[in-house]
């Protein structure tokens, strides 16, 4: 993971040094900030039409939890630099990048705990959805029955 990262942030300064050259060859038209703000955007924008539908289609078969990790970890993996940056910033620690690692992998265990917990609770409440449809019991034969008088 550290090797990829690497590589993005070789990318990312290639693709950097790339635009400087193109925007060195008309002085004065564009600031750097300028450049942050239109290549941001555009990057933004971009991540945002590849990503919105691949949300909808999670979403319409009903795998909301998905979008909301994926969320989640996002975050988390924001927080984690940002911690690492403050403490390397602020001489409090020292940045690591097996603190961000250890920090995300502290967060996908917690998850998968979770995830099996949901998955046994769900699975029981349809063995019981089960049993009382094969006894004829659903919930509106119990609710009429409970609503006769004795």
């Amino acid at each position: 993971m550290k090797a990829a990262l690497y590589r993005i942030v070789g990318l990312i300064a290639l693709l950097h040094d790339q635009i400087l050259h193109i925007n060195d060859r008309f002085p004065g038209i564009l600031t750097d900030k300028d450049l942050h703000f239109l290549v941001i955007g555009a990057f933004g924008m971009l991540l945002f039409f590849l990503i919105h539908p691949l949300f909808l289609s999670l979403i319409r078969r009903g795998h909301e939890i998905v979008v909301s990790w994926f969320y989640v970890l996002t975050l988390i993996v924001v927080i984690t630099f940002s911690i690492e940056i403050g403490q390397h910033v602020t001489h409090t620690g020292t940045l690591e990048f097996a603190d961000i690692a250890f920090g995300v992998v502290g967060f996908l265990a917690f998850f998968a705990v979770f995830a099996l917990f949901r998955l046994i609770v769900r699975a029981l409440a349809g063995l019981v959805r089960r049993r009382r449809g094969r006894l004829g019991l659903s919930s509106a034969s119990r609710r009429a029955e409970e609503d006769l008088p004795v």
